[in-house]
């Protein structure tokens, strides 16, 4: 009688084993979290801004350029971002409902939030 070898098969509780992989680690301190640039169209709320990103694509059968708009809740600590303001946010933790991105820097400062602060200035 020959003897037939039946497929080796694991145990109901046993696990797949997992072939070591090399780790990389990021140690230039750049973060892997998404980053958007946008205009701060909003500072109403306590310690929190709206800013607009716009996209531009051009339709897939017309070939014309859309423009496309989203609005993103972003945590800003110190108050600093002001209306008009071009900013960078970066990706977090939720830290609300609507509040998923951070102040990351203030890249273009309105000229529209300097006047108001030059006027302040000016009835002192």
């Amino acid at each position: 009688m020959a003897t037939e070898t039946a497929p080796k098969t694991k145990a109901p509780g046993e696990k797949k084993r997992k072939q070591s992989q090399a780790v990389t680690h990021n140690t230039s301190g750049d973060s892997n979290r998404n980053t958007k640039i946008g205009k701060v169209v909003s500072t109403k709320m306590t310690k929190t801004i709206i800013v607009e990103t716009t996209r531009q694509r051009a339709h897939a059968l017309y070939k014309r350029v859309i423009s496309r708009s989203k609005r993103f809740y972003a945590h800003d600590e110190t108050g600093m971002a002001r209306l008009g303001d071009v900013v960078e946010i970066e990706e977090t933790r939720p830290l609300s409902k609507l509040k998923r991105w951070r102040l990351k820097n203030i890249i273009q400062r309105s000229a529209l939030a300097e006047d108001t602060t030059t006027t302040t200035e000016k009835a002192s």
